[in-house]
């Protein structure tokens, strides 16, 4: 059996101290490796150090370590399980991986650097162990020029998205010699072990999260940009109202990082062959301004939104795109708004907003349209089936329906119609399915939920060491049941209390249900699990 005991971790930024924080989180002992410093600090100065001290030439990732306390929200679970982390660096330690099962390579995102060490890397390299690249873009055969077969078969992208501890989204990215047996590997043990959500994505330009999240950013600023709207306007109908996050566009790249967001746009541009995609990744000139001016968001103090002191009182000022200005917010109303707020669910939600009648469910519908359609041109490009594209949106962008739920919430057959009556031309496999009498893109058979794949309903995966309850409820599992909350066997001699109230309230019927539940389980089975 394949195991990961102990890692290594190769880059000690934000993002490889916290992977190295979240190893630990899950028990398993890392080395954090980083370049020797070439100076000494005022403080190494004054302790008389010398370059060649340990403390010196490990400082790097030492200090990457110790901001782990201090970050929040907090990478690890507890304060003293950063001692599973073992500072290190690269001219002194790199052999040291040869120890370990599992190296992560985490540093600066450019081609050549990372093609130098894992160059590096495969001189100590060993039968067995994986190695892996956190890349958010670069291509994972392109840095594999030069390595062995048996290197490339152990070689694959794992993209983590920040903060790793909280973020669900790990895309998994095969390159073209990955063993098929490692890949099944990382998939089930990034579920089973690390916590998290794994979808598997094509090497392709920025994969599938940032790919499709980047594209739905640009059309917003352009319909935008279309329909006059302002910063505020955008962000109160791409929110909760549209089933995406609090920080809806906006706020998400003042959170996110305009310069981050210019450089992942950029990358799509640069590595696309087809002129009319090219296109859609061009930056906006008024936000490339923002980069030039240093207004990159949060980090810098001001983005989209500023936050100010005024008459002894905390604000936060919008950017005016139009003349680069920050002013007051205005609240903004609507019919459409209102009737999201009405609805229930993220389906509801995004439904009533876009059959509303006003200029901001026209907007939303906009933005909408697009995104499905280019979602769907994109199965097979960058991802083989849908449920990894919708979940890739789910768990990376925080988004509560991905575009393949959005558009079955919307209604699939009404919603290729109007797009067709708006001159949209839908990819073939879409206009296929429908022609085929489908409805929605997952549908029930035989108790359980399929999808299309090549043309062909399939079963939706479900990952390993996760218990689908609906799927358990439609195969006839339930043991008793009221309007509060059900018990359905599990199977392996334990049952599973699930409370489903309105609202998740606790009432009567779920204490009766409680009550009832204890006494089967007592009798008939070996363990009960209560769920919410």
């Amino acid at each position: 059996m394949r195991q990961i005991r102990r890692a290594a971790v190769i880059g000690s930024g934000v993002m490889g101290a916290q992977i190295a924080a979240h190893l630990a989180n899950v028990g398993i002992p890392s080395l954090l490796l980083d370049l020797v410093p070439h100076e000494l600090t005022a403080d190494e100065q004054k302790k008389g150090l010398s370059l060649d001290h340990p403390a010196v030439r490990n400082r790097l990732a030492t200090e990457a370590i110790r901001r782990l306390h201090k970050l929040s929200p907090a990478p690890l679970f507890r304060a003293d399980y950063a001692k599973l982390i073992t500072p290190g660096n690269l001219e002194d330690d790199l052999h040291r991986i040869s120890e370990v099962d599992w190296v992560i390579e985490v540093i600066v995102e450019s081609l050549e650097p990372k093609r130098q060490l894992l160059e590096r890397i495969e001189q100590h390299w060993h039968e067995g162990m994986i190695v892996s690249t956190n890349t958010s873009g670069i291509s994972i055969n392109a840095m594999l020029e030069g390595r062995s077969e048996a290197f490339r078969r152990h070689f694959l992208g794992t993209h983590f998205f920040n903060p790793p501890r909280y973020m669900k989204l790990l895309e998994v990215i095969p390159g073209r010699d990955t063993d098929p047996a490692i890949v099944e590997f990382m998939r089930d043990f990034g579920t089973e072990r690390l916590g998290k959500g794994v979808v598997l994505a094509k090497d392709t330009p920025n994969f599938i999260a940032n790919r499709i999240g980047t594209y739905g950013l640009l059309v917003t600023v352009e319909e935008m940009q279309k329909g006059g709207f302002s910063v505020e306007e955008v962000d109160a109908i791409t929110g909760p109202a549209l089933g995406r996050p609090k920080s809806a566009t906006f706020r998400t790249l003042d959170l996110v990082g305009i310069d981050t967001f210019v450089h992942v746009a950029n990358n799509v541009r640069e590595n696309v062959a087809d002129p009319e995609e090219q296109r859609a990744f061009v930056v906006p000139e008024a936000i490339q301004k923002l980069v030039e001016r240093g207004w990159l968001g949060e980090k810098s103090g001001q983005g989209f939104y500023k936050r100010v002191k005024q008459n002894g009182q905390r604000q936060i000022l919008v950017l005016d795109l139009d003349t680069l200005e920050y002013r007051e917010q205005k609240k903004i109303t609507s019919s459409a708004l209102e009737a999201s707020k009405q609805a229930r669910g993220a389906a509801g939600k995004a439904k009533a907003l876009i059959q509303g009648r006003d200029k901001y469910a026209e907007l939303a519908w906009n933005i909408v349209k697009r995104v499905l359609v280019y979602s769907a041109e994109k199965l097979g490009e960058i991802a083989d089936t849908i449920q990894d594209i919708d979940a890739a949106m789910r768990w990376g962008f925080n988004w509560d329906l991905g575009p393949f739920e959005l558009w079955d919430a919307l209604g699939l057959v009404e919603t290729a119609e109007r797009m067709r009556a708006e001159g949209l031309q839908l990819p073939q496999w879409v206009e296929d399915w429908i022609a085929a009498g489908h409805r929605a893109f997952y549908e029930e058979a035989d108790g359980k939920l399929t999808m299309p794949v090549s043309g062909k309903p399939e079963p939706v995966r479900v990952p390993a060491g996760v218990v689908d309850l609906a799927a358990l409820k439609k195969a006839g599992k339930v043991i008793a049941q009221n309007s509060g909350a059900s018990l359905i066997d599990l199977g392996d001699g334990v049952a599973c209390l699930e409370f489903h109230s309105q609202n998740n309230a606790i009432g009567p019927d779920i204490l009766a249900m409680i009550e009832k539940s204890v006494a089967i389980a007592e009798k008939d089975f070996a363990g009960l699990v209560v769920a919410n």
